[in-house]
């Protein structure tokens, strides 16, 4: 079982309205408890994952920036910050797909994965995600070149944050 059909599994009960769920699949434990509602949305239950056997799957995470519109009275301050934020909307994001510690290099003793300037393509490796001692790799569906590296190194990440920017022309 990998990490999408636990996400398809998370959404599949949070719209089914149970409290409760615990599956057990080979060596692999999930429990997921009581769906929070709020304002009139479902937030995903939390997840305790348990396996024996520890698999490492190649995860993939790359979305477009939405473009930041500016206010109709800008002053002169939000109008160059405004604009700063219009120069990213040309690079695609790629994202954490999970909650977890970020690191660059493989180990560390190693160079980094990726560095500001470096030309990738898809299925290149950017960075790796640590979550319950399972280090997942974070490879590119895009091509292009770093622009930015946002998070920092053995720093930890949540589910969505943006690690890198990549100029796609």
């Amino acid at each position: 079982m990998d990490i999408k059909d636990i996400q398809e599994l998370i959404k599949f009960v949070a719209k089914s309205g149970a409290t409760e769920v615990d599956l057990e699949i080979d060596n692999v434990k999930i429990s997921i408890k009581s769906p929070a509602m709020k304002a009139g949305k479902v937030i995903e239950p939390p997840v305790t994952l348990v396996s024996d056997m520890p698999v490492a799957t190649p995860v993939v995470a790359a979305t477009p920036v939405a473009a930041v519109a500016a206010s109709p009275t800008p002053s002169a301050d939000t109008t160059a910050e405004t604009e700063a934020k219009d120069d990213t909307s040309q690079y695609i994001t790629v994202k954490s797909p999970m909650i977890g510690t970020f690191y660059r290099k493989p180990s560390p003793d190693k160079d980094a994965f990726v560095n500001v300037g470096d030309e990738i393509k898809p299925g290149d490796v950017l960075c790796v995600v640590e979550a319950m001692k399972l280090f997942n790799e974070i490879e590119s569906e895009v091509s292009g070149k770093i622009v930015k590296v946002l998070a920092d190194d053995s720093s930890p990440v949540e589910y969505d944050q943006t690690l890198f920017l990549v100029d796609p022309s």
